[in-house]
């Protein structure tokens, strides 16, 4: 029997001619990941098992993210604590203040991961660079200490589900609502500990953000990672990025699959996933009235270039509901830089939005856009937990970055459409 593109990496990365879904293996590691709210943890770990040496600067990455600028003196203590680790051991991939983005932009973008590369990270939504071909999946941080120390980790080889795309998006519908459909579909346990491949003609008409977005969200199906075919589209978002030589890994034939999906994008509508589930979904023309007091777009789901642009693209020219908070955040220093030079940002503080510097904020809670008792939001972040972007008796509604704008602009959930 063929081995998925999954399945390949890691064969590859274990040492081995072949693998089997359930075998236990050992992995050589291609990058390391934690942030400002993970590495802390994991340096414990690291200095309680008393190594003193780091298995490759070049191949661990700390991004402070989540509370920066720091929010209060605990965060600045966990970030100055990532700072004396990334000095002590000549971290070569440390970003900070200035010179940093949201984890799972960053790396991408400044092509510190790459096709057939395999990675961990303290970070469940490490699963985003599966959009490259890669296999990359979260860990907890005492993984992450020991990947640290010892560029190795072991997996239990998933199966897999396969997502046969055809077809083409219809304008202002994103990689956002294909996702969502599918975990709206499948459920969030639809593939719990599998690995969910994505292939198809229908990839032609999905930028690398859009797959970005829809890899980072593999975890809210329950999978153990996301992972999209290589085509030229991949290759060209690393032209000019990735440095080193990296090897593409296509799926046998024969490649066996628990289940199959064929997914036609062009019958995709502008999704919503109500409280409090991802799967909890429905399309803009079946949300009803739904009226909302906060907006978000960004995260490391959503606060990429395209994403950026579209939003813009919709607000330009409008001004925000009368009693709605839109706030805005790019996911990275190059993507805030380009949407200055573009004038994106101008449309958006005109229109009434408050602007951040990079930081996940408000996604997971953290601050940047706490909602309280009662309050709803619009947000194109990847989890509506309860209380997970403040108060518990708050909701927060998942959608595109082009819903958000439109729903930012009506005061109401709504399709881009309704105001274009």
């Amino acid at each position: 029997m063929g081995m998925t593109m999954t399945q390949k990496i890691l064969a590859a990365h274990a040492g081995l001619g072949s693998v089997t879904a359930g075998q236990l293996i050992k992995c050589k590691l291609d990058m390391v990941l934690g942030n400002d709210v993970t590495t802390p943890v994991a340096v414990n770990e690291f200095n309680k098992f008393g190594f003193s040496e780091v298995f490759d600067k070049d191949k661990i990455s700390l991004v402070m993210d989540h509370f920066t600028p720091n929010k209060d003196i605990k965060s600045a203590e966990h970030t100055k604590q990532c700072r004396m680790f990334a000095d002590k051991y000549d971290i070569t991939h440390y970003y900070d203040v200035g010179d940093m983005g949201i984890e799972h932009a960053l790396l991408p973008e400044k092509g510190i991961v790459a096709s057939g590369d395999c990675i961990i990270g303290a970070d469940s939504h490490t699963c985003t660079y599966g959009a490259l071909g890669a296999f990359s999946t979260g860990v907890g941080s005492t993984d992450m200490a020991a990947g640290m120390a010892t560029g190795e980790a072991w997996f239990k080889v998933p199966a897999a589900i396969k997502f046969n795309l055809t077809g083409k998006l219809n304008k202002y519908v994103m990689g956002k609502d294909v996702i969502l459909h599918i975990i709206g579909m499948i459920g969030v346990d639809g593939a719990l500990y599998k690995s969910m491949e994505f292939s198809g003609e229908g990839l032609a008409s999905l930028s690398m953000d859009a797959r970005l977005s829809m890899a980072n969200m593999a975890i809210e199906a329950g999978a153990k990672n996301g992972i999209f075919a290589v085509d030229d589209i991949t290759r060209e978002y690393q032209k000019g990025r990735v440095s080193k030589e990296y090897t593409v890994y296509e799926a046998d034939p024969d490649a066996e699959y628990e289940a199959v999906y064929d997914i036609d994008l062009s019958q995709i509508k502008p999704t919503v996933a109500f409280p409090h589930l991802p799967e909890n979904t429905k399309t803009t023309d079946e949300c009803g009235d739904v009226k909302i007091d906060q907006v978000v777009i960004g995260s490391c789901t959503n606060g990429r270039m395209e994403d950026i642009k579209t939003a813009a693209e919709i607000i330009k020219g409008k001004h925000i509901a009368k009693g709605v908070r839109c706030i805005v955040i790019p996911a990275t220093q190059a993507v805030y830089l380009e949407a200055m030079k573009q004038g994106w940002l101008a449309d958006f503080i005109e229109a009434g939005c408050a602007v951040s510097t990079p930081t996940c904020g408000p996604c997971l809670g953290g601050h940047m856009g706490i909602l309280a008792k009662g309050e709803r939001a619009v947000a194109t972040t990847n989890r509506n937990f309860v209380g997970r972007m403040g108060h518990p008796e708050s909701e927060v509604y998942l959608a595109s970055p082009a819903v958000a704008a439109a729903s930012a602009v009506t005061g109401k959930i709504s399709d881009p459409s309704e105001v274009m």
